[in-house]
């Protein structure tokens, strides 16, 4: 077993209360900023009491928010106002930015949103966007597997509808001689790249095998071809196992009954679709079957990738890149690989151990120009709506759809242009610092002109206006305003005093990791916006307020634009 943080080390491993108490409400928030969507000051006061250690496992026991039960209940509000209508994909994302923003389970939805991230299907695809129920179903596994076991969540994505839809092995069919066809080999391939083993044999500690020099292919042609086999003769769940079922999610005749949950429950087996022939790929064969077995070939399948050695070191990379730092060492990843491949009680895939082996190991709170990761766009909106929170003039947190590089995010969970997520783990920003280091930098697949202008006016935009759609209604009277609104009033009051307003505002975003040169430059920008004095009459108050308000924003904006915010040190 690896030896994470002792009672001296950064962080402990005690579980007596407060045996690991952060040193300072800027480690606190550093560690909240990798383990949940955002410090808040509540939070961190949390966490100075508790200790690292206790926080963690209180996380671990809070039960799981169900972002199904909130689409289907704004389903059914939006039917009951509007017949015809109903909730889409917006009412998808107003969960996850309730959840995000005020939701107690902080940890379980951080961890979802990585798991998100590995294991992707995107509502770029017309197929899985037009079921948004099922999507917020998909989240909701995600969750409910993020302090589970890999294998049973790996099993659940290979048999989820939507993963069906998105890597095609929905309604997938043996080989057949007669016409040409042969089983189609996309979720197969992606299964091994992208979920469980990767492309290269990896040492323990994540690096590359290499012999001669030369890194070692972990699959070829032949097991993508004999892996995708395993995968015939699943679709939808459905009353009855007959053709009509498998192609179209119904038993056809004058019943033509369905499962109306069907695009979220497990695919079921149809052996009459499932491939019969030997099945061989990474070392394992199946034998041929006298009677189509689909369940049993898909365990064999499953329970190969799983028990690989690259599992270890594959997932918990990317654990540790999407939680904590974008270039962990090879001996952070070779503990927290171990602490996968066992947990101490010999089992194999234990995510929360995982979890907290991540979070709690020295390195997660190590300093130095190569640790941390740049903030991507939807964890810079969360960090900002838990820094200075906001309330939902309707209750319903409808931030919405926020694709557009120019004037959003450029980035919307569950929307992710391809399997491949946004970035690629490994991706290398060319010509930048990290490349001449030797970095990868992940999220700065996502950054270019278009991006970078696109935050500092998205951000302007939300600070002018509030964040979110325009035309919330609250007892049926509609706003003409952002649905999602804050109360400056504490900000307004620092607003003559421009050194203590930076400070206030860097403290809340940058948690006493601001630079002296930072707050100085903020605070000699924003001291250059006059406010008017008082006249007599006081007639130009008005004109006041903007003036603070204006102030309240500026050093908002240069915080939210500044390197040291956009990037988690």
């Amino acid at each position: 077993m690896p030896v994470l943080a002792q009672k001296s080390g950064p962080i402990g491993t005690s579980a007596t209360r407060g045996a690991d108490l952060p040193a300072s409400r800027a480690d606190a928030a550093r560690f909240l900023a990798q383990a949940s969507f955002g410090p808040t000051t509540a939070d961190i006061d949390a966490l100075m009491a508790q200790g690292y250690t206790a926080w963690v496992d209180r996380q671990f026991t809070l039960p799981a928010t169900s972002h199904r039960a909130w689409w289907e209940a704004r389903d059914a509000a939006i039917r009951l106002a509007t017949p015809t209508s109903g909730a889409g994909q917006d009412q998808i994302w107003e969960s996850f930015w309730r959840q995000a923003a005020i939701g107690e389970d902080q940890l379980r939805q951080r961890v979802a949103y990585a798991l998100s991230q590995i294991f992707v299907i995107s509502a770029l695809d017309g197929n899985v966007g037009n079921q948004p129920r099922a999507m917020a179903a998909w989240l909701d596994m995600l969750g409910s597997h993020a302090f589970g076991n890999y294998r049973v969540l790996l099993e659940d994505v290979a048999r989820h509808p939507l993963m069906g839809f998105y890597l095609s092995h929905l309604r997938n069919q043996k080989a057949d001689p007669v016409n040409g066809r042969i089983p189609d080999q996309n979720f197969a391939r992606e299964s091994m790249q992208l979920f469980s083993i990767g492309v290269l044999r990896l040492n323990p500690d994540g690096t590359p095998v290499l012999v001669n020099g030369v890194p070692v292919e972990t699959y070829g042609p032949a097991d993508v071809a004999g892996l995708s086999q395993v995968f015939t003769g699943f679709s939808y769940a459905c009353p009855s196992t007959n053709n009509n079922c498998f192609f179209n999610g119904s038993t056809g005749g004058s019943n033509n009954i369905s499962d109306p949950d069907r695009f979220f429950k497990p695919m079921q087996a149809y052996p009459q679709f499932h491939s019969t022939e030997a099945k061989s790929f990474l070392g394992a064969t199946i034998p041929a079957q006298a009677v189509a077995d689909p369940l049993a070939s898909l365990k064999t399948g499953l329970d190969t990738l799983a028990a690989h050695p690259n599992v270890g070191p594959f997932i918990s990379q990317q654990l540790i890149q999407r939680l904590v730092t974008s270039n962990p060492t090879p001996s952070y990843v070779r503990d927290v690989a171990a602490v996968f491949n066992n947990n101490g009680s010999g089992q194999r895939g234990d995510l929360r151990a995982v979890v907290r082996a991540i979070l709690l190991h020295p390195q997660a709170q190590a300093t130095g120009n190569s640790v941390g990761k740049v903030r991507e766009p939807v964890l810079r909106l969360s960090a900002y709506l838990r820094a200075f929170p906001h309330t939902s003039d309707t209750g319903q947190w409808r931030v919405g759809n926020t694709d557009s590089a120019t004037a959003s995010l450029g980035q919307t969970p569950l929307r992710a242009p391809s399997v491949f997520n946004f970035y690629r783990p490994g991706y290398v920003a060319p010509g930048s610092q990290s490349a001449l280091a030797g970095l990868v930098a992940p999220e700065m697949q996502l950054l270019n002109e278009s991006s970078a202008s696109g935050w500092v006016n998205f951000m302007r935009d939300n600070l002018n206006s509030g964040v979110g759609q325009f035309n919330g209604t609250v007892d049926n009277v509609v706003l003409n305003r952002r649905d999602l609104q804050r109360n400056w009033a504490a900000e307004m009051a620092l607003a003559t005093q421009p050194a203590a307003l930076t400070a206030a505002v860097a403290d809340k975003l940058l948690n006493g990791r601001a630079s002296t040169t930072l707050t100085t430059e903020i605070s000699t920008a924003i001291g250059r916006i006059t406010i008017p004095a008082l006249n007599a009459g006081g007639t130009n108050q008005a004109a006041i307020d903007t003036a603070k308000f204006n102030r309240v924003k500026s050093a908002l904006l240069l915080v939210l634009a500044s390197p040291e915010f956009l990037a988690m040190r």
